[in-house]
């Protein structure tokens, strides 16, 4: 489903992705993991063209979207959901999931598309009324992931949705994107929970300044030595 050949991105002179390949196939989870500054939300950023590449490198669906403004991503059918949430926390609950509706012009499909989110996170239908600068991280994250969810995406980007969340919410976080999986949406997941991730994962994927150093099927990334060592804390 999302092919990236050999991606390079820079922020001035500073190169921080450096030749980065990988692949999300269709039906799949895949995870990124790495330490702080490796590059793995720069590489999800250049994905949905919030940061360019250097060269035209980035297919999704066969085609390429190197080139491609961040806001045509999305009606392709591409969401992220961002590193700390970014919610409208001057607006309800139901204002920023509906924000996230905005290229689906079937009413009935974004009201269908409500109902979901709510099914996933019922505390969104008790608090839809709430402004979102009012609830708790947790309830934060889901609105972050049913606003994603709105815009009834192909490939799902989730950029350290756990960060910061008490092990019951993580929890319930991980079994909302089993759910979602279940479902039939491809995840392209980037965790510091790395046992979990991986876990949850089918392949994945090590960043290390800027570069794929390790990679394999999540079985054998659990196995590994060097990873078990610098992200699953086991020597």
């Amino acid at each position: 489903m999302l092919e990236l050949n050999g991606v390079r991105s820079s922020y001035g002179r500073i190169q921080v992705l450096h030749d980065v390949s990988l692949s999300v196939p269709e039906g799949k989870i895949v995870c990124l993991l790495g330490a702080n500054g490796a590059g793995k939300t720069t590489t999800v950023r250049t994905i949905v063209g919030l940061h360019r590449s250097t060269k035209n490198d980035i297919k999704f669906l066969g085609k390429p979207i190197g080139a491609t403004a961040p806001h045509k991503i999305v009606t392709l059918g591409i969401a992220m959901v961002p590193e700390r949430r970014d919610v409208f926390p001057d607006m309800t609950v139901a204002d920023n999931l509906t924000m996230g509706a905005y290229s689906v012009k079937n009413r009935s499909q974004v009201r269908e598309d409500m109902e979901r989110v709510h099914n996933l996170f019922p505390v969104l239908a008790e608090r839809k009324s709430a402004y979102a600068g009012t609830l708790s991280g947790g309830q934060q994250q889901m609105v972050a992931i049913g606003r994603a969810l709105m815009s009834r995406p192909k490939l799902l980007l989730l950029d350290e949705p756990t960060l910061g969340l008490a092990p019951l919410l993580v929890r319930q976080i991980f079994e909302a994107l089993k759910r979602l999986h279940s479902e039939g949406i491809t995840i392209l997941l980037i965790d510091q929970n790395a046992r979990q991730a991986l876990a949850l994962a089918d392949y994945a994927y090590v960043l290390e300044n800027g570069r794929v150093v390790i990679e394999g099927d999540s079985g054998f990334l659990h196995s590994n030595p060097d990873v078990r060592r610098a992200y699953l804390g086991a020597i």
